[in-house]
């Protein structure tokens, strides 16, 4: 399973740099330099995730990702309070987001 989440943050992040217009449309307009933060929140989890399946990085890479997780968070919180910006998306998906980014910190402290 620590295969299958260091795998599922590069492959997020690499995301960013392949579709940043993507990630730049659920950013809170109230944060500056949009494409900037895309990109740096797209190599955090690049590098976090591979340092993360490193045994000797592992825990440094798991808080590091914690991180991350509670960083983007107001961006989920974004999006659920907007459903109309992104009608692809289910309003329920929406918030079903939100205790998601839970989920993925308890996984992730599971290995600090």
């Amino acid at each position: 399973m620590k295969w299958v989440l260091g795998v599922l943050f590069v492959v997020a992040g690499a995301a960013h740099f392949v579709r940043p217009d993507v990630y730049m449309r659920i950013m809170p307009p109230y944060l500056p330099w949009h494409r900037a933060l895309v990109y740096v929140s797209g190599l955090c989890e690049v590098v976090l995730g591979a340092l993360f399946l490193i045994p000797r990085f592992t825990i440094p890479a798991a808080w590091g990702l914690i991180a991350l997780l509670i960083a983007v968070f107001p961006a989920n919180v974004h999006m659920a309070m907007n459903p109309g910006r992104y009608p692809a998306l289910s309003p329920i998906a929406l918030w079903l987001r939100l205790p998601l980014q839970g989920v993925l910190i308890a996984w992730v402290y599971g290995y600090t």
